[in-house]
């Protein structure tokens, strides 16, 4: 049953097959029909893109997922945007359940912030708003000179742990850095659950050191500066042994995150948590990139179910690894979807959300 109103056009940008099923889980839920379009590569690796349909004053939705190769589907996006834009569509939201290079969102010595330079891009190209989830650092939004909703997937996975782990009253929630503390407390607080942070010797990948802005050098360097001037150098960080700041002994230890991609430190994580006497591990994420040999290393280590949603799609990382679990969140865009193009009030999918969620 057609549950929007008229003048909706659903596509989907992406030109891996398998990349297209959450825009078909969407669109079945909303009783549409995906709208016709030709996404390829050329033999000389160009993208092409043909809309096969009239968007003429239409309110023109592009599911993209990312698949393996990220910067094809960057391509393929800005392609389908610019194309609806010239073919005088009405509005052009983008439904990017994964924001690529969400990482990169701050200055790292002489790099680049490109997650900015994206959102331009995404801006320039004719998008009109921005559907998204979890962005890693949700400044990401001002980013952008256009609406943006970055949902959040954490009531689906909030409610996987509720039916799929019997014992969760004997959980405790962990972060396995300072830095994901705040998700890990936002966790524990909504499941009545204690919480737990491990803390040492386990490089961060976003931790200052790797900032050249906040790390001194290691060598003084008088010349560079006026004789009569000693600036003084920052003491360099020296981070203690590992510890876990709080109790999980006998327990099962759900450690979350908002991206699981390289697994080392969610090894890491859990081989010091079953040294300290939790007898289950699992993963919560709502990004399952998982790249590389995360799926064999998985496989073979102390975690006992890693749980992601289809935001990405990792079809055949579950084959690799049958303890990689789905949670679909088809349902929470189908209907910010719904609600955008009728018009409604957003509200209702961000209640009881607070600014640290």
């Amino acid at each position: 049953m057609n549950v929007t109103k008229g003048g909706l056009v659903i596509f989907t940008a992406n030109s891996n097959p398998s990349s297209r099923e959450l825009g078909r889980r969407i669109a079945e839920r909303l009783g549409v029909e995906l709208g016709k379009v030709q996404v390829y590569q050329e033999a000389n690796r160009e993208t092409r893109v043909q809309i096969q349909e009239s968007v003429r004053g239409k309110d023109v939705f592009i599911i993209q997922t990312v698949s393996k190769d990220v910067n094809t589907t960057i391509m393929e996006l800005l392609i389908m945007v610019y194309a609806c834009r010239t073919s005088c569509a009405r509005n052009i939201i983008g439904v990017i359940p994964y924001f690529p290079y969400s990482k990169q969102c701050k200055m790292r010595k002489r790099g680049s912030i490109v997650s900015k330079l994206l959102a331009s891009m995404m801006c320039k190209a004719g998008l009109t708003h921005l559907i998204t989830m979890d962005l890693h650092q949700k400044e990401i939004q001002g980013f952008f000179n256009i609406p943006v909703d970055n949902l959040r997937a954490s009531p689906f996975l909030l409610q996987y742990i509720q039916e799929e782990i019997p014992d969760y009253r004997n959980a405790v929630i962990v972060a396995k850095s300072p830095a994901s503390a705040k998700r890990a407390q936002s966790f524990a607080e909504r499941l009545r659950l204690g919480i737990a942070v491990i803390h040492g010797e386990a490089q961060d990948a976003e931790s200052d050191l790797v900032d050249g802005r906040h790390s001194p050098p290691t060598v003084k360097n008088i010349g560079a500066i006026h004789p009569s001037l000693e600036i003084p150098l920052l003491i360099p960080k020296e981070k203690p042994p590992i510890t876990v700041v709080g109790d999980v002994g006998g327990r099962i230890a759900i450690i979350v995150d908002d991206i699981i991609d390289d697994v080392d430190s969610f090894l890491a994580a859990a081989e010091t948590l079953k040294e300290r006497g939790a007898y289950k591990i699992f993963v919560m994420a709502t990004h399952g990139i998982l790249s590389s040999d995360a799926p064999r290393l998985i496989e073979e280590s102390a975690i006992d179910e890693v749980v992601v949603t289809n935001t990405i799609p990792h079809e055949i990382q579950k084959l690799q690894c049958p303890k990689i679990k789905t949670v679909d969140i088809s349902m929470i865009l189908s209907e910010a979807i719904r609600r955008i193009h009728n018009g409604e009030s957003m509200s209702y999918l961000f209640r009881n959300i607070g600014m640290d969620d």
